[in-house]
């Protein structure tokens, strides 16, 4: 009788898991490939920049590596939104700078730009950070 308690609980826990597990934002499904942007692209103070790529062809490595949640252009720059998080790829010289910042402040920056982008001082914005779309 104690052995059977034993797999039901055990059974339960292992569900449990596997329950929170899936309602997880997915861990790093939606965030901006940092790591993989300090490692491909040479280090400006708090940005990055590529010599020689353009904004678009920069943006399509970035999204590449991880898809962005929606990506627009305008104004000869890119912008990827991650979650709580965008990426802003403009022209720098013969190539790019990478800037990477919240959501709130670089749609306020750029706002004319990201049009069909939810507003994220709208009650409906969720961000697309932990829990979303619950």
């Amino acid at each position: 009788m104690n052995s059977a308690r034993l797999v039901r609980v055990t059974v339960a826990a292992v569900l449990a898991a596997t329950l929170l597990t899936a309602c997880s934002s997915g861990g790093d499904n939606n965030a901006v490939p940092r790591d993989w942007i300090r490692k491909t692209y040479t280090a400006t103070g708090s940005d990055w920049a590529d010599p020689g790529g353009t904004p678009s062809e920069v943006a399509r490595e970035i999204h590449a590596e991880r898809e962005a949640l929606d990506r627009a252009s305008g104004g000869n720059m890119e912008f990827l939104r991650y979650g709580d998080d965008m990426v802003t790829v403009s022209p720098r010289r013969s190539g790019s700078l990478i800037e990477i910042e919240d959501y709130r402040n670089g749609y306020h920056r750029h706002r004319q730009h990201l049009t069909y982008w939810p507003d994220p001082d709208s009650e409906s914005f969720r961000g697309g950070g932990p829990g979303e779309g619950k």
